[in-house]
């Protein structure tokens, strides 16, 4: 518990370094009807890039993850793009397969954002990510290279899903365990939409009995989880299991498929 505790503190500093990104989302995306795949693996500081703007964005996608060693998605990444190179986005509602983190960017502000255009502070990425990759080496290069251990194992029948949000450090702490694991998973975003949600759920900025913005995303994320938001949030329908608490949902992927 003790080591799951530190893994937490190492990822909340890594989500600090990139200046609030990945927190906050608009409660009202414009998500597409086919769900958008992404092969990326969690250390990457360019594919952090690309999962901050989907949560800004607040958009759900699949993830097939690409560790370092890693031989499930890898080579699908090859023999569709001709290398590889992370993170590569597949948007099967515009036909559109591409590589390249500043150009996953523009492309997503212009089909699933409110203007069609990217933001000055997302247009203006420096060249190569170094406070990114900081955060990744603060992060202990989780999520960079493959269990060993589970090399040539089968992947599930059908997707996990994981709700949480890029900068949550629960949630990066199981983003991590799930590359490391090679398992495919749905993710669906579940940012802060407004001041209100500030804050963990037990302690949020706003007292009182928690409400969610009315019409937003989140008022629908209550009713999945039957209780108030809380992140991260499991379900695996391979085995009908749904949990709460990063801890328990580690100890669980490591022992149903580690």
């Amino acid at each position: 518990m003790v080591n799951h505790q530190l893994k937490v503190v190492q990822a909340l500093a890594s989500a600090l370094t990139a200046g609030g990104r990945g927190v906050s989302g608009t409660a009202f995306p414009k998500q597409p009807e086919k769900s958008l795949k992404l092969y990326e693996f969690e250390g990457s500081p360019f594919c952090r890039r690309v999962r901050e703007v989907l949560t800004l964005l607040n958009l759900d996608y699949e993830v097939y993850p690409c560790p370092k060693g890693g031989a499930k998605y890898r080579k699908i990444v090859k023999e569709k793009g001709g290398k590889l190179r992370f993170p590569f986005l597949i948007d099967e509602n515009t036909e559109i397969e591409m590589y390249e983190s500043k150009d996953i960017i523009d492309y997503l502000f212009k089909y699933y954002g409110k203007s069609g255009k990217t933001p000055k502070k997302y247009s203006d990425y420096p060249k190569y990510p170094v406070v990114a990759f900081a955060g990744t080496l603060i992060n202990g290069a989780r999520g960079v290279w493959i269990n060993q251990k589970i090399i040539d194992r089968e992947a599930p029948e059908q997707l996990l899903e994981l709700w949480g949000f890029e900068a949550s450090p629960f949630t990066r702490v199981v983003r991590g365990v799930l590359t490391e694991l090679e398992l495919p998973f749905k993710f669906h975003n579940v940012p802060k939409e407004r001041w209100q949600d500030m804050g963990p759920a037990v302690l949020r900025l706003k007292p009182g009995k928690y409400q969610p913005l009315k019409g937003g995303k989140r008022e629908k994320v209550i009713e999945i989880m039957g209780r108030d938001i809380q992140v991260p949030y499991l379900v695996d329908p391979n085995t009908d299991v749904k949990m709460f608490e990063s801890a328990k949902i580690v100890k669980y992927l490591e022992k149903q498929y580690g």
